[in-house]
């Protein structure tokens, strides 16, 4: 694999970028204090914006790491990241990437997040040259599957009681995508 760290990446209606101080006050105004979005996350909902001053400033240490690779998804139209997107778990071994994302309730539902999703996917195989990128949700969430699934990535099964989250011990769906199936495909 290439790692090539997180690298600024563009589409039609965002950015993915990194993190940087002045995102804290919008990273606790239109994600990470919504109890939506955290309802189905290992993190509890931020209840000051100290708590994501502290999110970033330990995002922007990680930086220097070629194998980080954790985005903010900067909606163009408003100037302000929405949520945040990233590789949880990398495994050069297996050239794997496991994905995990979020964002602001607001902006559910306008096809932002696999239009996020799909860059990343995207960045993954061109560029750093994974086999594998996966993901997996809460069954309790199937909309965060729908995302994978428009993206390209094939609901692979489902691991009973594997996970825990701000709702207890769960379910996950897992859902992937091999390289193989990138490029034939072509997303």
């Amino acid at each position: 694999m290439n790692h090539l760290g997180t690298q600024t990446i563009e589409t039609k209606r965002i950015i993915l970028r990194k993190a940087r101080p002045e995102d804290a006050q919008a990273m606790f105004d239109n994600w990470a204090s919504d109890d939506r979005v955290t309802k189905f996350m290992t993190w509890q909902p931020y209840t000051c914006v100290q708590d994501a001053d502290a999110r970033i400033a330990f995002l922007c240490g990680e930086y220097g790491n070629d194998n980080c690779y954790e985005w903010f998804i900067e909606l163009k139209e408003i100037g302000q990241p929405i949520g945040s997107i990233g590789a949880v778990r990398v495994l050069d071994n297996v050239q794997l990437a496991h994905i995990g994302y979020c964002m602001g309730s607001r902006w559910w539902g306008q096809g932002i997040m696999p239009e996020a999703l799909a860059a990343v996917i995207r960045f993954f195989f061109e560029q750093v040259g994974v086999n594998r990128v996966e993901a997996c949700h809460d069954v309790n969430n199937p909309n965060s599957g729908r995302v994978m699934v428009k993206c390209g990535m094939q609901y692979e099964g489902t691991l009973r009681q594997s996970g825990w989250n701000n709702q207890g011990v769960n379910d996950r769906a897992f859902y992937g995508i091999l390289r193989e199936e990138y490029f034939n495909g072509k997303q």
